[in-house]
């Protein structure tokens, strides 16, 4: 089955200014469940410019107590990969991330891309498609990935949250139309 999620938000702040904000979300007090996120390959191609950033979250496991009681999400830390793909030239950043953990029985990616925004170029767009599905659960498949849902959810408002505590707190006031 799985579970999606689409996001469509606006930042009204420069491209440059969102991107920088984004790369240090992380840890954040307003997130406690990012442990801690790691840079773990970086290279610029001289050619085009684009530098290219692989990063490793360690996450606490957030699994409900009552479903850790399988043994396979008995684990205290997860672990997500992301990769970037940042093009200063086009003003655009292209990310692609998936978890480490569990991948026998849950599939976690997202797709997420910052751009300048169409509407207003000092503004920044940013789109992500998120998507969970879990196998070889058997009859927990459909309560981990409702809960995988509402934690998805609900992770993607307060990722945004923290995006714009840090642009207030560095840039001041969102940029007027």
């Amino acid at each position: 089955m799985g579970v999606t999620v689409d996001v469509h938000e606006v930042f009204k702040y420069p491209f440059e200014q969102v991107v920088a904000s984004f790369l240090r979300k992380y840890p954040n007090p307003m997130d406690k469940n990012v442990i801690s996120v790691k840079i773990v390959e970086e290279r610029k191609d001289v050619s085009t410019g684009i530098i290219y950033r692989k990063r490793i979250a360690v996450c606490q496991n957030v699994v409900p107590e009552i479903l850790r009681k399988v043994n396979i999400l008995k684990v205290p830390n997860i672990q997500l990969e992301e990769e970037s793909w940042f093009n200063p030239q086009e003003r655009n950043m292209a990310i692609r991330s998936h978890c480490l953990t569990w991948t026998q029985y849950a599939s976690m990616k997202e797709e997420s891309v910052f751009r300048e925004s169409m509407e207003n170029p000092n503004w920044t767009e940013f789109i992500q498609k998120g998507r969970i599905s879990i196998t070889g659960a058997g009859f927990l498949n459909c309560m981990l990935e409702t809960f995988a849902s509402t934690f998805l959810r609900q992770g993607v408002q307060k990722g945004i949250r923290i995006m714009e505590m840090l642009l207030k707190e560095q840039c001041g006031a969102p940029l007027a139309e």
